[in-house]
């Protein structure tokens, strides 16, 4: 797999717009990879960050394919990465081991959501946002040690949608809760493990949810 990470210049009305409405900001990721590529066979999840000391915006892409970030040469991009005296954007390949027993932590962006009558609906209290996590963990070969949750708002915006028996898309609304979830995990399973990174937790991987970030902890 390959993670590249991407310093946004916010000033720039393309940032502003894809911020805003952050599908938009998944078209823009997804030409940095082959035109037409299947959503089997390219698991791309991203997840913005912003520092708030200086308002700067970090852009995290994981992709199963070594992306291609040309494009933003392209005029079109101009003003769209932070000019910094470091690689802008700076990518590296890599290949996640676990062990059982082992503690890592975590970040992850996600969509908490349960299906009831059909209908996909946010959990919006803290309580099942944290069950909805120790279900996830179970699936994805972890253990909570330590988690809490933060609210980050709503994310909403339009996508286009082909409804059934019409040849033509509509526009739809879409509105997602995002909540950030920090802490520290335990390995149960590697194999399921390294599936949950890969793939992703949760829904709405479009709209930059479900990257799971992993890291030593620290001394």
């Amino acid at each position: 797999m390959y993670l590249t990470r991407l310093i946004l210049n916010p000033r720039t009305r393309r940032v502003q717009s894809e911020v805003a409405d952050p599908y938009q900001m998944h078209r823009s990721l997804m030409r940095a990879f082959p035109q037409g590529v299947q959503e089997m066979d390219e698991r791309v999840l991203f997840r913005l960050e912003a520092d708030p000391r200086t308002g700067n915006l970090t852009l995290l892409v994981q992709s199963h394919l070594e992306p291609d970030w040309s494009w933003l040469a392209e005029a079109g991009a101009k003003g769209y990465l932070l000019a910094i005296d470091e690689p802008n954007p700076w990518v590296k390949r890599f290949d996640p081991q676990f062990e059982i027993g082992q503690r890592l932590a975590f970040r992850l962006r996600a969509n908490p959501t349960v299906k009831r009558e059909g209908k996909r609906l946010g959990l919006l209290r803290e309580e099942e946002q944290m069950d909805w996590l120790s279900r996830k963990a179970e699936q994805g070969g972890f253990r909570l040690v330590s988690a809490r949750a933060v609210a980050q708002g709503g994310v909403e915006g339009w996508i286009l949608v082909k409804p059934a028996g019409k040849d033509e898309p509509e526009r739809q609304r879409y509105q997602m809760s995002a909540v950030q979830f920090d802490g520290m995990l335990e390995v149960c399973d590697p194999q399921r493990l390294q599936e949950a990174v890969a793939n992703g937790i949760g829904s709405g991987k479009g709209f930059g949810f479900g990257l799971l970030s992993l890291a030593p902890l620290r001394e």
